[in-house]
């Protein structure tokens, strides 16, 4: 279960990463953000950030055209 949710439908890229990673600061470790996006550059864009972060994705799902993600925030 998440902390909290960030629900970025609608944004086109690279608004729903840019957003990911505002909240993702503003986030202490260990807690969880799932986000929502309607965007297809995020089911690529937010991976490859999380992979060079200290952020863990825990989970992906894409489901007619709605990406989710929950994310760890790392140290």
């Amino acid at each position: 279960m998440a902390d909290r949710t960030l629900d970025a439908s609608g944004l086109r890229c690279p608004m729903p990463l840019l957003k990911t990673k505002l909240e993702l600061n503003a986030m202490a470790s260990g807690e969880r953000l799932e986000v929502i996006a309607t965007d297809a550059g995020s089911a690529r864009d937010i991976p490859a950030y999380i992979k060079l972060s200290a952020h863990e994705l825990l989970s992906y799902k894409e489901d007619n055209g709605e990406y989710r993600f929950v994310i760890e925030c790392g140290g």
